[in-house]
């Protein structure tokens, strides 16, 4: 099975409501599709979201990268070399980590269609159902709240909330939604780097001392500051996760050996794709750190990829995998099952795709 063609298109789903996070506001998935087409007839799909305020990726560089550098270096490449194809795949070019996720992705897809298994038992095949968190956007602490319910409404018993742009706000809204949703929800917050470290050590100690019972904070600092990671780790009681401060294997293992956070989370559009994204989950193995997976706002496609690695993997203990179901709909036929909190892998080749709606390729 040799890699022929590498098409590439345009999916574009609106969310049922805004994505507000401390760096932006998001109304709709408007990400790369690429299809990678094989001499034997199988086709393999991958995705990538422009998220230029994190990955520094946007459509057109995205695009740029797959067919000015990428696409040949891995023509006619055989899939069974996968270990090879991946080699190239990082040396073609620099950052351009979503880029590399799409084509990584659509690489594993047609590498468990040539032996007959879905990704995730060629993987480790750990389990076969997994349960995600949902996403509760920063707004006015009234509307998060009433967003928290809804969400407890339909099953969800681990909130993702999105904080870090208001710190004397953040507290009442984490306030309000506590007091909603009782202490039988987990809830966890989120600030996308939106606190210096003395502010979150603050906000923080206050959130403690108010008896919010928060489950763990993700990324209260800059990406950048990985002394600051490891000071408000250093201060407070609750978990401390590293986001958008991990993009490679390197950057996880200086975070765990700095002891900088008490967790890390794995986004296959930080890592470029399952091929490092792997690298990590023996990382955290060896230094007994806990990985979260997580995901950008994507459809299906490259959210497959990361719940493959999910079920495949037992070092992964914490899943925040809402990107489809925070769409008005899903254009894409198979892969997994998302019923609300529950994602339910089947046991078709590679990810299971059948077709991938709505997208015109070039």
């Amino acid at each position: 099975m040799k890699i022929k063609d590498i098409k590439i298109g345009h999916i574009s789903v609106p969310l049922k409501k805004p994505f507000k996070t401390a760096l932006r506001t998001v109304n709709s998935v408007e990400d790369v599709i690429i299809k990678i087409e094989t001499d034997t007839g199988h086709v393999g799909y991958g995705e990538a979201p422009p998220t230029g305020v994190i990955t520094g990726d946007t459509t057109g560089a995205i695009i740029g990268a797959i067919e000015d550098h990428i696409k040949k270096h891995i023509i006619g490449m055989d899939i069974e070399n996968i270990e090879e194809i991946m080699l190239k795949l990082d040396k073609s070019i620099v950052k351009n980590t979503s880029a590399k996720a799409a084509i990584d992705i659509a690489i594993y897809d047609l590498y468990g269609q040539l032996y007959k298994a879905p990704v995730y038992k060629l993987l480790g095949g750990y389990r076969k159902e997994i349960t995600t968190d949902i996403t509760i956007s920063v707004n006015d602490p009234e509307e998060m709240a009433q967003d928290s319910i809804e969400a407890i409404n339909k099953g969800y018993r681990t909130l993702k909330i999105k904080v870090g742009k208001n710190a004397k706000l953040d507290l009442k809204r984490m306030q309000a939604i506590r007091e909603a949703v009782g202490y039988d929800v987990d809830l966890r917050i989120d600030a996308n780097q939106g606190w210096n470290p003395k502010e979150a050590i603050y906000t923080l100690r206050k959130m403690e001392d108010a008896g919010l019972n928060i489950e763990l904070v993700e990324q209260p600092v800059a990406a950048h500051d990985f002394e600051g990671l490891k000071l408000v780790t250093d201060n407070i009681s609750m978990p401390v996760l590293a986001d958008e401060s991990v993009f490679s294997p390197k950057d996880a293992m200086r975070i765990m050996q700095m002891r900088a956070a008490n967790l890390v989370n794995i986004k296959l559009m930080k890592t470029g794709g399952l091929h490092n994204a792997l690298k990590i989950c023996s990382a955290a193995e060896t230094y007994g750190v806990e990985c979260m997976i997580g995901c950008m706002l994507e459809s299906k496609v490259s959210v497959a990829a990361a719940v493959h690695l999910a079920a495949a993997k037992s070092v992964i203990t914490k899943v925040d995998l809402d990107g489809p179901l925070l769409c008005s709909e899903d254009p894409i036929d198979g892969g997994p099952t998302f019923e609300e909190h529950k994602i339910t892998l089947n046991d078709e080749p590679g990810f299971g795709f059948k077709a991938v709606n709505g997208v015109t390729y070039k």
